[in-house]
C-alpha cells in the first residue's frame, strides 16, 4: 500500500505539472501576442534599412540646357527661366482635370516652402480652357508657386509631354538633369532637390546618358533601342539601322520616327516591326527605300 500510494503521488504531481504548463503557456501566448508581433516587425527594420541605404539618385551626365521661355503667370507677373539661374527648378506640366495631377500639388507646396531661397516650382497648365478657369482653380485649391499657361510651341520645346503629371529637374547651371512621368512621393523630388544643392543625402549618386530617356530629339545618340535586337550586325550596319530608325517616321499616327516612338511607347507593335524589318534589310545588304526609288524611279 505504501509503495502504491508513493507512486500515486508521482503520478498526480506530474499531471499537475502538466496542466499548469499547458495553461501558463497558453496565458503567455496570449498575453504576449502583441510584442510577438512587435518584435517580428522590428526584426524586419534592418532589411528595410538596408533597403533605403540602397536608394538611387540619378542624373543625366549629359544635360541639355533648359528650353528657355518668357511668359506671364497667371497674375500677368513675368516668369523666365533666365531668372532662376542658380536656383534648382522643377518644372511640372499639369492640368486642372488631371487627379494625380490634383494630388501632387500639396507635395509642390511643400517643396517650395522647404527651399523658398534654392528652389523655383513652375506649374505649366496644359489646359485648354481659359486662363482664367485655372486661376480660379488655383486660388481655390491654395498654388502656391507660380503657373504659366503651355503653348504648343513651349510643349514641343519639352519634348510633347504625352503624360500629365509629367515634370523636369533643372541644375543650378540650367541642365535638365531628369525627367519624371507621372506621380512620384515627395521624397524623391526631395533627394534630388537636395543632391543638387550639394547638401548630404542618404542615397547613391548615379549618371546615365540621356539617349531620349529626358528628351526624345537625343534618341539619336542610342545605342540600342528597346525589344530592338541587333544581333548579326556589323559596327557599321548598326549604325546604318539607327540612323534609319532616326530618320524614318513610325506609322502608327504617333507623328514620331521610329527610334522615337520605341522609346517614347516601348508596346507600340508598329515600331517594334518596323525596326526588326530594317534590321532584317540591313544584314540583307537591301539598299534604303529612298536609295530604290532613286534607282527605280
Amino acid at each position: 500500500m505504501k509503495k502504491s500510494s508513493i507512486i500515486a503521488s508521482v503520478a498526480f504531481a506530474l499531471l499537475v505539472v502538466l496542466l499548469t504548463s499547458l495553461v501558463t503557456a497558453r496565458l503567455v501566448r496570449q498575453l504576449s501576442g502583441g510584442r510577438v508581433s512587435a518584435a517580428a516587425k522590428s526584426s524586419a527594420a534592418p532589411a528595410d534599412s538596408d533597403k533605403d541605404s540602397k536608394k538611387v539618385i540619378r542624373f543625366a551626365s549629359n544635360p541639355s540646357p533648359i528650353p528657355p521661355f518668357l511668359v506671364n503667370d497667371l497674375d500677368g507677373q513675368i516668369v523666365s527661366t533666365a531668372g532662376f539661374h542658380g536656383k534648382v527648378m522643377l518644372l511640372s506640366f499639369w492640368a486642372t482635370w488631371c487627379p494625380p495631377c490634383r494630388e501632387e500639388i500639396p507635395e509642390l507646396n511643400e517643396l517650395a516652402a522647404r527651399y523658398p531661397h534654392t528652389l523655383q516650382v513652375i506649374g505649366i497648365s496644359m489646359d485648354d480652357g481659359p486662363a482664367d478657369d485655372v486661376r480660379e482653380f488655383a486660388q481655390k485649391v491654395g498654388i502656391h508657386y507660380p503657373v504659366v499657361m503651355a503653348t504648343k510651341e513651349l510643349a514641343d520645346e519639352y519634348g510633347g509631354v504625352p503624360a500629365l503629371p509629367t515634370s523636369f529637374i533643372v541644375s543650378p547651371d540650367g541642365g535638365v538633369v531628369q525627367k519624371h512621368m507621372g506621380l512620384y512621393p515627395i521624397e524623391v523630388y526631395d533627394g534630388e532637390i537636395r543632391a543638387l544643392l550639394k547638401m548630404p543625402v542618404d542615397a547613391k549618386i548615379e549618371t546615365f546618358e540621356d539617349t531620349g530617356q529626358i528628351f526624345l530629339k537625343n534618341v539619336v545618340r542610342a545605342t540600342e533601342l528597346p525589344d530592338v535586337d541587333f544581333k548579326g550586325l556589323s559596327p557599321d550596319q548598326k549604325q546604318a539601322a539607327l540612323k534609319r530608325m532616326n530618320s524614318e517616321n513610325c506609322t502608327c499616327g504617333c507623328g514620331l520616327t521610329i527610334a522615337e516612338c520605341r522609346i517614347d511607347d516601348s508596346s507600340c507593335a508598329t515600331s517594334q516591326k518596323l525596326a526588326a524589318d530594317i534590321v532584317s534589310e540591313v544584314r540583307a545588304g537591301k539598299p534604303q527605300p529612298h536609295a530604290a526609288e532613286a534607282v527605280h524611279p
